[in-house]
């Protein structure tokens, strides 16, 4: 939840647990954000985080 209105589903969980140098970029972006509007701009940005993820973790699967 970002505020009461606002809310991103079905993250994929691969992209919600990754980590990064130590943080989980899905969800400090999101706690980062807590309490405000997002705006068209956020939302697309907020996607493209999640999409690299995941794409990334399937390609670390792959290589595996």
């Amino acid at each position: 939840m970002i505020n009461a209105t606002q809310y991103f589903g079905n993250v994929p969980e691969e992209a919600w647990n990754a980590y990064i140098s130590g943080y989980q970029p899905a969800q400090k972006w999101l706690k980062d954000r807590k309490g405000c509007t997002l705006t068209f701009e956020d939302i697309n940005h907020y996607r493209q985080i999640i999409y690299a993820l995941t794409a990334t973790q399937r390609l670390m699967t792959s290589l595996g």
